[in-house]
């Protein structure tokens, strides 16, 4: 091991010394810091000690997406939870749990699959969690002891709408191995119910969660039903960047350059076929990141709208997939930076501040109150009450008689 961990820290060196994005390494002697972590050689006992010296050494040159992944690290199977996309309450009085919360979601899409709404369950809120698997819940227990190595498989659940095992029914139930998609889920439809009602409808809501898979996915989803809103709010906070922000910026800096009407269509087809033509605002925040920092400062060069809430992450030089280590690890290399137009570094280390800069305080995302979100609509209705940009109607039919 301690040849091969010699090995990787040299290959890791070479890798950063070809492609690193510019040659100057930021001004630093990298023949220097070879040599100077080089002798912690001496003291790796671990992958991990070797990942932590890795990872000081490329750090010094203060670039974004400098990473070292993976490894023989030996690391144990974790256990694989079953989750039925649920909160429990413990009901002191019978010394049993109760079903407090079952997350919507939305059936229709495999990752955001809620167990407890599929069709023949029938359990609802109020209703009592007697057993797991055949094995008795009482309120000394922990459900999630029962749950705990019975992973994204079959469970058979035993409940009640009474505190007793008389009268009860057990259902099988395809369980999950994580919730975070139906909190995600509840959250971004929570967000679009607020937009809905609070603008009566004239305003849309849609969240890119990364500029990959999911966000390219989640904004076909939303963008294509909401184009004819008066109004739209891209929420692009906890974006997690990736590589598709041209894509989406290409469709929502469409201009209208033309309307056709057809006698048996109600509404006008815009040219190009799908083009949103009335008022955006974007927001970003902290952790809006990497192929999110530039999709917000895109957003404003082009002139789509104001950016609302806090200032980004601030790491643009991109990487494209780094090389193989010889123990199944991985690095990543900083391989392109990015400029403004007339040649000048941008983001990097700072990332884009907002137009209107909006703190969402603790407390009030506590009380469930979106401080930036409530800015966005505000900045929106605003907008188009001073400048409507609705859709003209079908003009009159043209006479061609003499």
């Amino acid at each position: 091991p301690a040849e091969e961990w010699r090995q990787i820290y040299h290959a890791v060196w070479r890798y950063f010394r070809d492609f690193f994005y510019v040659e100057n390494m930021h001004g630093y002697d990298w023949e220097a810091l070879r040599e100077q972590y080089e002798p912690l050689l001496e003291h790796v006992e671990h992958r991990s000690d070797l990942s932590y010296i890795l990872t000081e050494m490329i750090s010094e040159l203060s670039t974004s997406h400098s990473y070292i992944t993976g490894g023989d690290f030996e690391t144990p199977d974790r256990p694989n939870a079953a989750l039925l996309g649920a909160r429990f309450t413990l009901d002191t009085t019978n010394n049993r749990y109760q079903i407090a919360q079952i997350m919507p979601g939305d059936n229709a899409e495999a990752n955001y699959r809620s167990p407890l709404t599929e069709v023949g369950v029938n359990i609802a809120v109020g209703d009592y969690l007697l057993a797991i698997n055949g094995e008795e819940l009482s309120g000394d227990d922990n459900p999630y002891r029962l749950l705990r190595h019975a992973g994204a498989a079959a469970v058979e659940l035993t409940v009640n709408a009474k505190p007793t095992l008389e009268g009860s029914r057990r259902v099988s139930v395809e369980a999950i191995d994580s919730e975070d998609d139906l909190l995600y889920w509840s959250w971004i439809e929570g967000n679009r119910s607020y937009v809905e009602e609070r603008s009566g409808g004239r305003l849309g809501y849609l969240h890119i969660p990364d500029m990959g898979a999911a966000g390219i996915r989640e904004f076909i989803k939303h963008f294509y039903s909401q184009v004819r809103k008066e109004g739209l709010v891209i929420d692009v906070r906890s974006n997690g960047g990736g590589n598709v922000s041209q894509m989406i910026l290409e469709r929502l800096t469409r201009k209208l350059l033309m309307i056709d009407f057809e006698r048996n269509v109600e509404g006008p087809e815009t040219y190009p076929a799908v083009v949103f033509p009335g008022h955006l605002v974007c927001l970003l925040d902290e952790d809006t990141a990497s192929d999110g920092d530039q999709f917000a400062y895109v957003f404003r060069e082009a002139g789509l709208g104001p950016l609302i809430g806090k200032r980004s992450w601030g790491g643009v030089v991109g990487i494209y997939g780094g090389p193989p280590l010889m123990d199944g690890g991985g690095v990543s290399i900083p391989e392109a930076g990015s400029t403004n137009p007339e040649g000048e570094w941008v983001m990097e280390g700072y990332g884009v501040a907002p137009d209107i800069e909006v703190d969402n305080d603790p407390a009030e995302v506590i009380k469930g109150r979106d401080q930036q979100l409530e800015k966005g609509v505000d900045v929106l209705l605003a907008k188009i009450d001073a400048e409507p940009r609705e859709l003209p109607q079908r003009p009159a039919a043209p006479v061609k008689t003499p």
